[in-house]
């Protein structure tokens, strides 16, 4: 199955089931992570299947708000494709790179992404991974058990701010500047391994599949386990192939009015348009 939150008259957002390529279904909940948190969600799910008070939405007239608005916990995964590594000059790691973002930077599949205070604003089109159990110091066997979906991801990056120290973190967590949705696949339904693919106003800049990840979505969440407690609604992203903007010669970025789209087959697609302001000197 296929789940969205959308957004509803007078800005309550509702968790959705698409019922085709035309139309969604209400359900009880405020989004995606809240409907993940019921343990019997996906009884929740059928039963307002079922229900002969169903509240259907053309596709249409849907309003896409991000997958997991509230997600308590966003956690990205660096340099994880062999290509992408290459392109930067670096090793294969020993271990994954991890880096952190807030609720706040995630916006829905259609949302314009307002950029403040960079130049170098650069694309990574990523495949992510929807928590749907509690996991702690966990195995891979529990650690699949736990993945409730897949979703469409962008882990835009301002490069400017991001290479100012050897911390990524500032570069990454800027507000509103995450695209994630349009839906999540639910794990059951999912095939082993995903193509990527990113577009600058129509042209390919990014393609890839998940099975040349060094960490993939198992390994990720187990290792994250480790060390921090995944909750339903964490979203974890697994990193971005070869064919990003700072690797190209000479370098390449996001201008004002550009149009990013984000894909995965089977999943769906982003297509956010980026308005870029000018870049302000810091401090202010």
């Amino acid at each position: 199955m296929k789940l969205a939150t959308l957004r509803a008259a007078g800005g309550s957002t509702t968790a959705a089931l698409a019922t085709g390529a035309d139309s969604y279904l209400a359900l009880p909940a405020t989004d995606v992570g809240e409907l993940l948190a019921k343990a019997d969600w996906r009884a929740v799910v059928e039963a307002a299947a079922e229900s002969k008070d169903q509240i259907v939405i053309a596709a249409a007239d849907a309003d896409l708000a991000p997958l997991l608005p509230r997600a308590g916990k966003v956690i990205c995964c660096g340099l994880n494709y062999g290509d992408h590594i290459q392109e930067m000059g670096r090793e294969l790691p020993e271990f994954p790179t991890l880096f952190a973002k807030y609720a706040d930077t995630l916006v829905g599949a259609e949302d314009a992404v307002e950029v403040h205070g960079s130049g170098r604003v650069d694309w990574e089109a990523e495949l992510a991974v929807v928590v749907g159990s509690e996991l702690y110091r966990a195995d891979e066997d529990q650690a699949r058990e736990a993945i409730a979906g897949y979703t469409v991801a962008n882990d835009v990056s301002m490069r400017d701010w991001q290479n100012r120290t050897l911390q990524w973190f500032q570069g990454k967590a800027f507000d509103g500047t995450t695209p994630v949705g349009p839906v999540m696949l639910t794990a059951d339904e999912a095939d082993a391994n995903f193509e990527v693919r990113g577009y600058v106003n129509g042209e390919l800049v990014q393609e890839g599949n998940t099975r040349t990840l060094v960490f993939g979505p198992v390994q990720l969440l187990s290792y994250i386990s480790q060390f921090t407690i995944l909750r339903p609604g964490d979203l974890v992203l697994t990193g971005t192939p070869g064919g990003v903007g700072m690797g190209m010669t000479p370098p390449r970025f996001l201008k004002d009015g550009d149009v990013l789209t984000t894909e995965i087959d089977g999943i769906g697609r982003l297509e956010n348009r980026f308005r870029i302001h000018t870049p302000v000197a810091f401090p202010a």
